[in-house]
């Protein structure tokens, strides 16, 4: 068994495979050509593995396959410059020379961790965070720390008219008096629906004393766990989840590449992109050809190594060409290519300068990147001069496969759209205000929710659903998604819904 684990890695024969013994650790890592390469394992995780090959023997599986288990910090710290995946500027010293097991993450930053417990004689933790994962990747979790993303539970919370939207969806409606009323949103309620992707804030209710084969033991009570969410509250302090991407234990570059890891929280219809790409040629190239490519590869070279873009690709990956130039650097700064934000709230507007939108103030004082009218909330969205550096950056993935002309041409119908989208946005809020004005609906200024009647949650599914799904389109060439798939039909059709509910209540049009 030394032979095996201690001295240098060793490469092991695909029948190799298997315990030594009941509860010990497993020697190979099944990869490409049927061998594997075992990396040193510190005593602490072979610790850990002893007993969570039995206990976890799913956990532990993915965990072989995972290039932490096969690759240690020192091993990728000799890597060249474009194939490193970490980015620490001196290797960890207590991480160096082993590989990354369970007590290289589950005991990192102690001091740090609420969610801490003794187990087995080690004090561990079992929500890994960002900060953890900083170790070896501090570039990385910069990056992602200046993201919308990271910032998503907040930006959800802390903002009081998405309370609002939320608690008009989630809360539970009752009949009172012969009257219909909404009680706000429960936390578990919200946990398991807007917070499973903003993230949910994860604290320490206490512990608990569990029998186990080993004994008794003591475990952590956490609140909102378990959860995933890109922009969850850690409970040492940090923002966000790696794995809502890497999804644990094999944290792979693989799944972070492949658009339906994406689609957990961009499917729609608010926010349609999974469902857009899955249409469009891009879309139609990877499901017929990803069988084909490497998603392994670091740099990812386009045209050999994928051949049409996936979400990360256009949104994240490192990308270079067949002779080694770089096209796209990487980022973990999912906006970084990104000049306008066609999430519309309430229409399309440059990207903010803060990933902390909580902060936004419109002219009305409300707390959206636009005005009802749709002017822009300036003071806190990149500039022009801004949004031209991001529009370039994404032009040179896509002239990486297309002519000049056709990026061109792609582009003045994106943005024809978001002006024709944002119109028909105008259309619709007006209609609103006609109904807060003439007292058919309780709007701000009657101190009501602007989210709950029958013509605001229209007028809602106007911008949130029918014109975000037609910008998508236009974004990614997505065909039906621009048209009926919730496209322009269903815009043209909700402003006469509209209509229709104003004049039934006013006796016709214009009265």
């Amino acid at each position: 068994m030394a032979g095996f684990l201690g001295g240098n890695r060793r490469t092991i024969s695909l029948a190799a495979w298997g315990w030594f013994f009941l509860g010990m650790l497993p020697t190979l890592l099944v990869l490409e050509g049927g061998t594997g390469v075992c990396a040193d394992l510190s005593a602490d995780s072979r610790a850990c593995m002893e007993c969570h090959a039995t206990v976890t023997p799913g956990i532990v599986a993915d965990w072989e396959r995972s290039a932490h288990a096969r690759v240690s910090p020192a091993d990728a710290a000799g890597k060249g410059a474009l194939e490193r995946r970490v980015s620490f500027e001196k290797v960890p010293e207590k991480l160096g020379g082993s590989s990354v097991g369970c007590a290289e993450c589950h005991t990192l930053n102690p001091d740090d961790h609420k969610d801490g417990v003794e187990h087995q004689g080690y004090r561990i933790h079992p929500v890994v965070s960002p900060a953890d994962c900083a170790v070896c990747h501090p570039v990385e979790r910069n990056q992602y720390n200046e993201n919308l993303m990271a910032h998503a539970y907040a930006d959800l919370t802390a903002n009081s008219l998405y309370r609002d939207l939320k608690d008009s969806i989630n809360g539970v409606q009752v009949m009172e008096k012969g009257k219909l009323t909404a009680r706000p949103s429960e936390r578990t309620t919200d946990e398991d629906s807007c917070l499973a992707c903003h993230g949910t804030v994860v604290e320490v209710a206490g512990t608990v004393s569990r029998s186990t084969e080993m004994g008794d033991m003591e475990f952590p009570v956490l609140t909102g766990w378990p959860n995933q969410g890109v922009g969850r509250i850690n409970p040492d302090g940090s923002k966000g989840s790696c794995s809502s991407c890497h999804t644990r234990h094999q944290f792979s570059i693989e799944m972070a590449r492949k658009p339906a890891t994406c689609s957990q929280c961009h499917k729609g219809p608010d926010v349609p992109a999974y469902k857009v790409y899955s249409v469009s040629k891009h879309g139609n190239v990877y499901a017929s050809a990803e069988k084909e490519w490497n998603f392994h590869n670091v740099p990812w070279t386009v045209g050999k190594d994928f051949t049409a873009p996936t979400c990360a690709a256009c949104h994240m990956s490192l990308v270079v060409s067949p002779d080694g130039q770089v096209i796209s650097q990487r980022s973990h700064g999912v906006s970084d290519r990104l000049p306008w934000r066609i999430f519309g709230l309430i229409y399309s507007h440059a990207h903010p300068k803060s990933p902390d939108t909580s902060i936004i103030r419109n002219a009305e004082g409300l707390p959206l990147p636009t005005s009802f009218d749709g002017k822009p909330a300036a003071g806190f969205l990149i500039d022009a001069a801004e949004q031209d550096k991001r529009k370039a950056r994404m032009e040179k993935l896509c002239l990486s496969c297309h002519s000049r002309g056709w990026v061109d041409g792609h582009w003045a119908r994106f943005v024809d759209t978001l002006r024709v989208t944002d119109a028909m946005t105008l259309t619709a809020t007006r209609m609103v205000m006609t109904a807060w004005e003439k007292g058919l609906a309780k709007g701000l200024a009657q101190k009501g929710s602007v989210f709950d009647e029958v013509i605001e949650k229209k007028w809602v599914e106007q911008w949130l659903f029918y014109a975000n799904s037609t910008r998508f389109s236009a974004a990614m060439s997505g065909a039906d998604y621009g048209v009926f798939a919730d496209g322009r039909w269903s815009m043209s059709k909700n402003v006469r819904d509209m209509q229709d509910w104003l004049d039934s209540r006013t006796g016709g049009a214009g009265k």
